[in-house]
């Protein structure tokens, strides 16, 4: 990612005026004390007889909504400093995530093939603080937003308060910037509960325009929950989903046909010697990393010999696995369908017993996304309890981060949103446990995908 002297940038304002004058000539115009001025009535006139100015409508109103605005416009002065060169495709970003938004803006607009975002809930058992610099009391913002001290301070102490005002002024411009970063059939997913959630569907209804609106996704997010001080058990949460235009594709779920994958190996086939190429081949869905020695493997039925030991990283091979078992596939046609995409998974070392995946192609018939996510529907969903877990194994049962969602859930998203090998970028503002991270090197892992994450807070 280039580092550019944000300086010599120009803000979202000034580009979107550039924009406006390019195709509505001569409709603005600077008049006394260098303010700009529309001519309604040429404006008017150059988008035709049907165009009305809207007086009133329906529409989300809150308190400081005008100096949240400014906040998303407002010119950056910031650069990344780069801790160390890598060459990882990876980009973890440690600041102010409203900041990080503005410099990413300069390399990765319209880039983003897919947003995820866990923001703060606004609960009353959560230290949410409005942390914005919005308090500069100079002469240029408060004439500019045309606000006075006195009113400045109200706001101030408003947000101070949990009110729904300061979450939405907090959300409002992260949101604005993120949308610029998604591509054209990009798509993001915000997770959500009861506090906020009417209040964020309004928001995004604005941001993102209520023709784009995906779905509202409601997830199980415990097994059990207590009984103890509610009027009502809460085992719910929300993922608000909206597409960034209509080129967004839909969502893409597991396959509808039942031959997605096919058996290697079958009882009556000839004993013979065959070659898993390195770049098709993943051990142990990617959890596997030691060394893969020669020997004999499997059961009586189905007994495998590896002829070669092999070193094994992440699922990886380094090497070609050369070995040997009754094959119902010969060479050339083993060849022939990992060259079209196709992939040969060992989920056991102790069993080895190789599957051949089908290339995932656009022909394959796909289901969309159910709008509800429940693990006792379908396994590729997890709950908090096994987030939790997940922490704990990864943390030596250091319970680190609480709250933190299942990477299950993320990849997911990521698997449904995403095609094989299309070097789609994910990005995480909130990122809080590294949660969408993992999810992402996951995915790599199991789907060959190249995906990054940028990042806000993290």
């Amino acid at each position: 990612m280039q580092n550019k002297e944000i300086n010599q940038e120009k803000s979202v304002n000034e580009k979107n005026l550039e924009v406006f004058n390019r195709y509505f000539p001569g409709c603005l115009s600077i008049e006394n004390d260098n303010q700009l001025t529309l001519d309604v009535g040429r404006l008017k006139a150059l988008l035709g007889d049907f165009s009305e100015i809207k007086e009133e409508g329906y529409g989300l109103d809150f308190v400081g909504k005008k100096i949240a605005l400014n906040q998303a416009f407002k010119k950056n002065h910031k650069i990344l400093k780069p801790l160390n060169e890598s060459t990882s495709k990876h980009i973890l970003i440690k600041g102010d995530n409203l900041d990080a938004l503005k410099i990413l803006k300069q390399s990765y607009s319209e880039k983003i093939k897919m947003i995820y975002i866990d923001p703060p809930y606004n609960t009353k058992n959560e230290n949410f603080i409005y942390g914005d610099d919005f308090s500069q009391s100079n002469e240029e913002v408060l004439k500019q937003l045309d606000y006075s001290k006195e009113k400045l301070d109200y706001i101030k102490n408003l947000f101070g308060l949990k009110s729904h005002s300061g979450w939405l002024s907090f959300m409002y411009p992260r949101l604005l910037l993120a949308r610029d970063l998604l591509k054209q059939d990009g798509v993001i997913f915000i997770s959500i509960d009861d506090n906020e959630a009417a209040q964020l569907k309004l928001l995004c209804d604005e941001i993102f325009g209520e023709r784009n609106f995906v779905a509202c996704a409601v997830w199980h997010k415990k097994d059990n929950a207590s009984f103890l001080g509610k009027d009502i058990i809460d085992l719910l949460e929300y993922v608000l989903i909206y597409k960034k235009s209509a080129s967004f594709k839909g969502t893409r779920d597991c396959l509808i046909d039942t031959e997605k994958h096919r058996e290697l190996i079958t009882k009556s086939s000839k004993i013979g010697e065959r070659i898993f190429k390195k770049d098709c081949c993943l051990i142990e869905n990617g959890d596997f990393t030691g060394l893969l020695e020669k020997g004999l493997y499997g059961s009586k039925q189905f007994c495998m010999e590896i002829l070669e030991d092999v070193e094994i990283i992440c699922g990886i091979p380094k090497n070609d696995i050369k070995i040997k078992g009754r094959f119902c596939w010969t060479q050339s046609s083993l060849d022939n369908e990992t060259l079209k995409g196709g992939r040969i998974e060992i989920k056991s070392i102790k069993g080895m017993k190789p599957i051949f995946y089908k290339n995932f192609d656009n022909n394959i018939p796909f289901r969309p996304m159910r709008n509800l996510l429940s693990k006792k529907i379908e396994n590729d969903v997890a709950t908090y309890n096994d987030a939790a877990n997940e922490i704990k194994e990864i943390f030596d049962n250091l319970p680190l981060f609480e709250y933190s969602k299942p990477s299950k859930l993320i990849k997911k998203f990521i698997k449904n949103v995403t095609d094989i090998n299309s070097n789609d970028i994910i990005l995480d503002f909130f990122a809080g446990s590294g949660t969408t991270a993992h999810a992402v090197l996951e995915s790599n892992k199991s789907d060959y995908q190249k995906l990054s994450e940028g990042g806000g807070v993290i």
